[in-house]
């Protein structure tokens, strides 16, 4: 089983999102084979709490614009691991620290690494012209 077409789309979407509020080592992961009611993880990381809720709120914001329905929302109090799951697309929105300690690129290191689209991996993470909160 593989990542489908839609969940690809919301993959762009979401970011190109946490891309444009300077989302930092972003990483998608196809989970559909362990996972059967997931398609892709989405990892990103803020530089701080303040970071992490702009990432965070920017995604729901344009993913939600775009159709698709969240069904759940974790971790915005203590914003330093929020979880934001769309059904077939799943992000994770972690602080620097706690994307280190989790490293959930290892924990499903066998999972391939599914290409973001190039608008999102361009137009933030670094860019000096990017908005950062």
């Amino acid at each position: 089983m593989t990542a489908t077409p839609e969940s690809r789309d919301m993959l762009a979407i979401a970011a190109d999102a946490a891309s444009s509020k300077s989302a930092t080592d972003l990483v998608a992961l196809d989970v559909s084979e362990p996972l059967p009611f997931v398609d892709i993880f989405l990892l990103a990381t803020g530089r701080n709490e303040r970071n992490v809720v702009a990432i965070a709120d920017e995604i729901e914001d344009r993913l939600i614009a775009s159709g698709t329905k969240a069904v759940r929302r974790e971790g915005k109090a203590e914003a330093r691991w929020i979880l934001l799951d769309f059904g077939d697309l799943v992000v994770h929105v972690f602080h620097e620290e706690d994307r280190l300690y989790y490293s959930l690129e290892r924990l499903w290191k066998d999972c391939p690494v599914v290409p973001i689209p190039e608008t999102a991996s361009v137009t933030g993470a670094g860019s000096p012209d990017s908005p950062t909160d």
